[in-house]
């Protein structure tokens, strides 16, 4: 941990107090930063060291993009409730900050929309083969709130639906995907939500960048039918739960629709339950419900399993 001086040290510039305001109210890149601030890419690029080397904020690169966030919580809120203690009626400069970041979140949400209106017929396509996304929701809802979520963690995050369906239940909530051009959309999504404290991070679902015993419930949410490797991502998404903590997977159950390998890039069509329990087996984690949601083409499964201990498998029918 730093030395207090060095964090005081750190926060004597304007700059950086600016920056820690805009940080509080969204995690952005830092060109972002730059946009808002008025300044070079370099130097707010300075300024975000200064507070990374403290702890009071962390950087994570994206593809070509860094992203900026509040550094670690113990450090950061007793710093941001003595601002609050100390806070003066806002000035010209904080109003400008606080007016270009909601052109920062306008231009999210307008990339968003676009690339939601490219690929919305494929999007389609997928959902008139299974039951409605609504219901599928509602039975992910009912089946982790009959324990503690506790800390989130949603691996493939995508547009980050999980994320803002579950947090309401958790004490915190993080999104974890490969893709850049996703967690753009999930950024813009959940800051649409109210959500814009919520965690992202760039990850592999095979080596995903949180220690052991992170998280107390972990989902993966349509993403094992993209996996080449489905029992080692089940296997790392298992090495992030507490004892007693739960994975729940929302996936398809075995199917034959074999254009959705060209049509979507879908790797595997499907599991079964067998198949689940054995690579649930493998990664220390107990099968402990299994509700099948069965109308169309397609039925969507939910497997939920719990690590180190819990009641033999049961069947829920839909």
């Amino acid at each position: 941990m730093a030395p207090l001086i060095d964090i005081f040290r750190a926060l004597a510039d304007p700059t950086r107090l600016r920056i820690m305001a805009l940080l509080r109210a969204m995690e952005l890149s830092v060109g972002e930063l730059a946009q808002v601030l008025g300044q070079s890419q370099p130097r707010v690029s300075r300024h975000v060291k200064i507070l990374t080397d403290v702890g009071l904020a962390d950087r994570r690169k994206e593809g070509a993009w860094v992203f900026v966030g509040l550094g670690d919580r113990v450090r950061v809120e007793p710093l941001l409730a003595a601002a609050d203690g100390w806070r003066r009626p806002e000035d010209h400069e904080a109003r400008a900050d606080r007016d270009r970041l909601t052109a920062v979140r306008a231009d999210r949400a307008a990339a968003a929309e676009a690339w939601f209106a490219d690929h919305a017929a494929e999007w389609d396509a997928i959902r008139s083969l299974h039951v409605a996304e609504s219901e599928v929701e509602a039975a992910t809802v009912a089946m982790l709130s009959a324990g503690m979520v506790g800390r989130l963690v949603d691996i493939g995050t995508g547009t980050g639906r999980m994320i803002e369906l579950l947090a309401p239940l958790a004490n915190q909530a993080l999104g974890v995907d490969r893709s850049p051009e996703m967690l753009r959309m999930a950024r813009s999504k959940l800051s649409d939500a109210g959500l814009a404290s919520v965690e992202l991070r760039q990850g592999d679902m095979y080596a995903l960048p949180l220690p052991p015993g992170s998280a107390d419930t972990a989902v993966l949410h349509q993403v094992l039918h993209y996996a080449q490797q489905p029992a080692a991502a089940i296997a790392e998404a298992a090495r992030l739960l507490v004892r007693g903590g739960r994975l729940l997977i929302v996936d398809f159950a075995r199917h034959e629709r074999e254009e959705l390998r060209q049509r979507a890039a879908h790797v595997r069509l499907g599991f079964d339950d067998a198949q689940v329990q054995a690579w649930f087996g493998d990664a220390g984690l107990i099968l402990d419900e299994v509700q099948e949601l069965a109308g169309g083409a397609l039925t969507v499964k939910l497997w939920l399993g719990r690590k180190g201990a819990g009641p033999l498998s049961k069947r829920i029918a839909a």
